[in-house]
């Protein structure tokens, strides 16, 4: 196993942060594999932010 690695994705329209999202789990490493999503929403008057922390790892290739 190389590193871990986290990344933060927020957004306060939710079509927005689902782009966001999408987009930062299309651009993972080609070595990488997804460990977990994490999701919150925090609300503050009328507005709601949506947010995503995204824990991957990366990896070496298999080897015969």
């Amino acid at each position: 196993m190389k590193e871990v690695h986290f990344r933060l994705v927020t957004g306060t329209d939710p079509e927005l942060f689902q782009e966001r999202l999408n987009q930062a789990v299309a651009d993972l490493p080609e070595d990488a594999i997804l460990v977990e999503v994490l999701f919150s929403t925090a609300h503050s008057g009328r507005v709601a932010e949506y947010s995503a922390l995204l824990y991957y790892k990366e990896v070496e290739p298999w080897k015969d």
